[in-house]
């Protein structure tokens, strides 16, 4: 064991007090004494303490060391490219993107038993919403795989996830997008996403072998659900009706509706319908916008919320829910609030329970019980 060097020495200012000098960090501590003797007992009694505490850190080391060669190398970094290789697909490469995250620069390199809570809640500090919701993943993953011997925060200790505002496009914000469009394909992929209220990836992913003109009724399986077991997997089916069919007699009759958008990366067909937004001075919507005025517009003429599921597929309960509840008086303005998890159990319990009870007005009432 190497030996401990003392943190401070001691010194006298030229006005007689005595100071400590910090060897570490390059400060000075008055020591409040012109006694020589005083002054060497306080640096000798600071000595002590900060030797005991390295003197303790390094026993610690040793033990874990023993358990777990490489616990006092591993790093932030060394976790998050750990995850990155559980990850397929579009979620690895969001994992990518957060390893790039400029607020986790100063984090990523320090070693996991070298970091406290300070340099977690300055790096959430200096990040955005992103950067809190994808640190707390981290931080549970080291915790959970045994790196870290114990959280550096607690649960409730975590600052509060604040998601911005969202709403959906309205209906005059739709048609002056697609007047503004020129692009005949991006055009007819907007016309699909309000009338669908698919995710973008779903939609650009859509296939003319897809539509069944025989019942009118377009049937896809989710993009994002594409590495699960099909079995448990069902297709969302929606129903179309005259000013889809227009829309689908427009695009190929095989092969994919849209060639060139299926191939371009979902944050770019963002980027893209954001500009446009811009634009046209339309703030707060993103393509996802498309998904909760659909959501909007079946709350408003009372879609039974068990057909909504079939059409958005089950997992999307919570987008349908939240335009039933979460909408706060303005009708032009609609807002959306996250349901807590508890009540959207009790919620698909009744579903199950009480199918024919599924229209706005019960909903509400069961929701705020």
């Amino acid at each position: 064991m190497n030996q401990l060097k003392n943190r401070y020495r001691v010194f006298r200012r030229g006005w007689g007090v005595y100071y400590a000098f910090n060897n570490e960090t390059g400060n000075s501590e008055s020591l409040k004494t012109r006694d020589k003797a005083e002054a060497d007992r306080l640096v000798h009694a600071m000595n002590e303490a900060a030797r005991l505490t390295q003197l303790n850190m390094q026993i610690a080391r040793a033990y874990l060391n023993a358990s777990d060669p490489q616990i006092t190398r591993r790093t932030w970094q060394y976790v998050v490219d750990e995850i990155i290789k559980l990850k397929t697909g579009p979620t690895q490469h969001r994992w990518q993107t957060v390893a790039k995250d400029a607020a986790l620069a100063a984090l990523l390199p320090m070693p996991l038993l070298e970091t406290h809570a300070e340099h977690i809640l300055k790096a959430i500090e200096a990040g955005t919403v992103s950067t809190n919701v994808y640190l707390r993943r981290i931080h549970n993953f080291a915790v959970g795989m045994g790196w870290l011997p114990w959280p550096l925060l607690a649960k409730k200790m975590w600052p509060t996830v604040t998601y911005q505002p969202k709403r959906g496009i309205t209906l005059e914000e739709h048609h002056r997008i697609i007047a503004r469009e020129g692009n005949a394909e991006r055009r007819d992929f907007y016309e699909l996403c309000w009338h669908l209220g698919g995710s973008q990836s779903d939609v650009a992913d859509l296939c003319a072998e897809d539509v069944d003109w025989s019942d009118w009724t377009i049937g896809y399986n989710r993009h994002k659900l594409m590495n699960r077991p099909a079995s448990r997997i069902k297709p969302a089916i929606i129903h179309f009706g005259e000013e889809v069919a227009e829309i689908l007699k427009r695009l190929p009759d095989s092969g994919p509706l849209f060639p060139y958008l299926r191939t371009v990366r979902a944050g770019d067909r963002a980027t893209e319908f954001h500009q446009r937004c811009v634009g046209l001075g339309i703030h707060g919507v993103s393509l996802h916008s498309y998904r909760y005025a659909w959501a909007e517009r079946a709350r408003k003429c009372g879609f039974p919320l068990r057909f909504a599921v079939a059409a958005r597929h089950r997992r999307s309960i919570m987008v349908f829910m939240g335009a039933i509840i979460g909408n706060t008086g303005n009708q032009s303005e609609p807002s959306f609030t996250s349901i807590p998890l508890m009540r959207s159990r009790r919620l698909l319990r009744v579903m199950s329970v009480f199918p024919s009870t599924c229209l706005r007005s019960n909903w509400s009432r069961l929701v705020m019980r």
